[in-house]
């Protein structure tokens, strides 16, 4: 089992409650519930049913809350974030990708 230091060093580690998660992007519970909804992201369900965000989910959160803020309807914004993200993830691939075959070479 992880150490806790390691945990939350972990950017996946579902370390914030949905009340901490809602004050550190400036939202509300209900947004993080809509984001959820919405498919943006799940959040952990912890023994007792309760919703824990992870770093990285409250970057994803703030982001919408950012494009909401700024006219984008709920959903168009989830969209844009999650292309968004598979895009970076394609490219962070590719260069993987070029790298090897240029050690290879």
């Amino acid at each position: 089992m992880a150490q806790p230091d390691d945990m939350f060093g972990d950017d996946d580690y579902p370390a914030y409650t949905m009340g901490r998660a809602a004050e550190i992007i400036g939202g509300s519970p209900d947004f993080l519930r809509r984001l959820d909804e919405a498919k943006l992201f799940t959040p952990f369900r912890s023994a007792g049913g309760h919703r824990r965000y992870s770093r990285y989910q409250l970057r994803l959160a703030a982001r919408a809350r950012e494009m909401v803020d700024q006219g984008t309807a709920l959903e168009a914004a989830v969209r844009i974030i999650i292309l968004e993200d598979q895009l970076a993830e394609a490219l962070r691939q590719n260069e993987s990708h070029q790298r090897q075959q240029q050690a290879g070479a």
